[in-house]
């Protein structure tokens, strides 16, 4: 174990730590992994479960070595959507379920093959400038959760925001031992609490809803993606939606290699080599499959979680896997879920601006590290292009038949732009004055 971890990957916290510090992981994906079925018509519960279960089987895979949370992807958002709206939510399940199959293959490759291929194809200048990517393309969601409620701009928003990001920053700061290491929980509870106590000196400012958690049944099991009729939608397949997901899959592979890039210089250790990375794209992809069969999101790994560990220098598996186990629980016990869900939107967006940021500068730091050289107008250019396409929302779309629009941006297409950049352009050219 590093001298600058707390507890390294194999260390197991004393129970009446282990707890606290997994709740900690469960409140920084929650928010994200229920957004994406909100936003494309899954159920919640059962990307929760799907999560839980998906880490737990990420963490099978790859001998309990790695610690990695896996949540519902943002980048298949619009993948989801538009395959929903042309063909109907069982094809965007089975294209789901493709891109977990491509992680396989891939993995499969890598296997035979060795990383060399895929060094060359996806070195640090653009694996660092997508993190980079994938940190900034955040950081709106973080702003806006920081300071928007539906009348528009709001001061009682960024103020909660701001106390909740101070706590965080304290705790994270001047406490010491443990409590350092749930600063991040520190400063929810701190925010909410905060928020509570405006709603009762100010009626006006009350902002933290029960209603839902009073609807919400005690006791429920996840359920598979139904049809109007009830019926069990199950995966479907079609060559668009296969080659769409695909497509975007190459981002988050890359946002893989990136997460785990990250996480093995953190944790000190080289997760590329042990357990592997062919181990830990497998697992990735089984989890992704796995997910989209129950009728769930497609999985990645969660830089919100990689955030947590950065912050508290705790990288446990054990601790990994005991987010997941809440989380399989809270999936079926919705009163618990649904109070997680009265957590204010600002107090999140304060929580964020750490998180997300701190996605953003292990990008950068993935530059550093590897001694990725600015002065050569090759890694200058590839960069350039990567940060300008991704942050500045470049998007590539085409019609595909009469009923379907085809569509990449994001971070998946500056994915695609960078490999291509880094593939063709000559070195000796580039550097050519």
């Amino acid at each position: 174990m590093s001298k600058q971890q707390i507890l390294g990957p194999s260390d197991r916290p004393k129970l009446s730590r282990w707890i606290p510090l997994s709740f900690q992981h469960v409140f920084a994906m929650f928010g994200a992994t229920v957004l994406v079925p909100l936003l494309t018509g899954l159920s919640p519960s059962t990307a929760l479960f799907s999560a839980g279960t998906g880490t737990l089987i990420y963490i099978i895979l790859t001998g309990a070595k790695v610690p990695a949370f896996l949540g519902s992807s943002f980048a298949f958002i619009p993948a989801l959507q538009s395959i929903t709206a042309a063909y109907g939510i069982e094809y965007a399940l089975g294209g789901g379920f493709a891109a977990g199959i491509f992680y396989a293959i891939i993995a499969g490759i890598i296997r035979l093959a060795g990383t060399k291929w895929l060094d060359k194809a996806l070195p640090p200048v653009v694996i660092g400038s997508v993190i980079v990517v994938i940190g900034l393309n955040l950081a709106p969601t973080a702003m806006n959760s920081a300071m928007y409620d539906a009348d528009g701009y709001s001061l009682v928003y960024f103020s909660i925001a701001l106390v909740t990001l101070g706590i965080s920053i304290v705790a994270n700061i001047f406490l010491k031992g443990f409590f350092n290491t749930i600063s991040i929980l520190i400063g929810l509870v701190g925010g909410y609490i905060f928020t509570l106590i405006m709603g009762m000196f100010f009626p006006a400012y009350h902002i933290i809803n029960f209603d839902v958690v009073n609807e919400a049944k005690w006791f429920a099991l996840p359920m598979f993606q139904r049809d109007a009729t009830g019926a069990i939608l199950f995966p479907k397949f079609n060559f668009v939606a296969i080659l769409t997901f695909v497509i975007v899959s190459l981002a988050t592979i890359c946002e893989h290699l990136g997460d785990t890039m990250v996480t093995s210089m953190a944790a000190g250790k080289d997760f590329y080599k042990d357990p592997g990375l062919h181990r830990t794209l497998l697992g990735d992809g089984i989890a992704t499959a796995w997910a989209a069969f129950f009728g769930g999101p497609p999985n990645t790994t969660y830089g919100e979680n990689i955030g947590v560990m950065a912050i508290t220098k705790v990288y446990s598996v054990w601790v990994i896997g005991g987010a997941a186990v809440i989380a399989v629980v809270l999936s079926f016990f919705q009163k618990f879920g649904a109070l997680i869900q009265t957590i204010p939107g600002p107090v999140m967006g304060g929580i964020s601006m750490l998180l997300y940021g701190l996605i953003a500068s292990s990008g950068l730091r993935t530059l550093v590290e590897n001694g990725v050289d600015y002065k050569d107008k090759r890694n200058l250019t590839i960069s350039s292009v990567i940060l300008v396409i991704g942050i500045g929302g470049g998007i590539l779309q085409f019609n595909v038949g009469t009923s379907f629009m085809f569509s990449l941006g994001g971070v998946a297409l500056c994915t695609v732009v960078g490999i291509i950049l880094n593939l063709i352009i000559p070195a000796q050219k580039a550097n050519a004055d």
